[in-house]
């Protein structure tokens, strides 16, 4: 006690107590407590485009969410992906994501499977993090519940009970596209997200655009569209899109 009075009478001392005087709480630690929260709030959307989007999804077993960056497409599919995995109206989520980098070799990456896709897959990771908490999200993908899934390893498989999540479908060819979609079994949601406009391949390569606007004739797919209008991140990344 005789400590924290005289920090109270330094205001310079870099050490301060957690809390004043006769206010702790009994057998607070900070190692016990977790910070963790489980997924307990529905997303609302910002926009109407991402209204759209969401009820998309809802409606549609496969929907393709096309638009720039900050509309939140990966977000919203991994929030509704764990809206349903909560919900048990699926068995487990798989997530697939190109492994195209965006104009840099990053050379041979150490590990097994999951530890070399992790860095393209993070912007998923952070997704789910969010809706789950980093301590339920390990249990999830300990038990199978959410897998990675690479593009390259799709082939000749059938998910059943699943809800899929495809980000990034604009570093995806014609093939690989076409690859994926066929990969839809019985009782799923896919959802397919990009950015037409910002492909990291080859010109004329990507065929996100082509097979959205063969798709966008049936009346059992969604193609959502988001614009500028969507964007939820800096105002400043709308202005920029605008003119770059």
């Amino acid at each position: 006690m005789a400590k924290r009075n005289a920090r109270a009478q330094h205001p310079d001392v870099k050490i301060h107590a957690l809390f004043a005087a006769g206010n702790e709480r009994p057998g607070w630690s900070p190692v016990e407590e977790t910070r963790d929260q489980s997924y307990v709030r529905r997303v609302r959307p910002k926009s109407e485009g991402q209204q759209a989007l969401l009820d998309a999804i809802d409606s549609h077993n496969l929907t393709l969410a096309l638009g720039p960056a900050g509309t939140g497409k990966t977000y919203l599919a991994i929030s509704k992906a764990v809206e349903a995995l909560e919900n048990n109206q699926v068995a487990r989520i798989i997530l697939s994501r190109p492994a195209v980098e965006a104009g840099e070799n990053l050379g041979y990456l150490p590990g097994d499977l999951q530890e070399k896709l992790s860095p393209y897959l993070r912007p998923l990771y952070d997704a789910l993090g969010d809706r789950l908490g980093g301590k339920r999200l390990k249990a999830l993908f300990a038990d199978g519940s959410i897998e990675i899934a690479p593009v390259a390893f799709m082939r000749g498989r059938t998910l059943n009970n699943s809800f899929i999540v495809i980000d990034e479908a604009q570093n995806c060819t014609y093939t690989q596209i076409k690859m994926l979609l066929t990969r839809l079994g019985w009782h799923s949601t896919m959802v397919l997200t990009g950015d037409p406009d910002q492909t990291d391949l080859l010109p004329g390569l990507s065929g996100l655009s082509d097979i959205a606007n063969r798709l966008d004739a049936l009346g059992q797919v969604a193609v959502v569209r988001l614009g500028e209008r969507d964007i939820v991140r800096h105002p400043l990344v709308a202005s920029m899109l605008a003119v770059l």
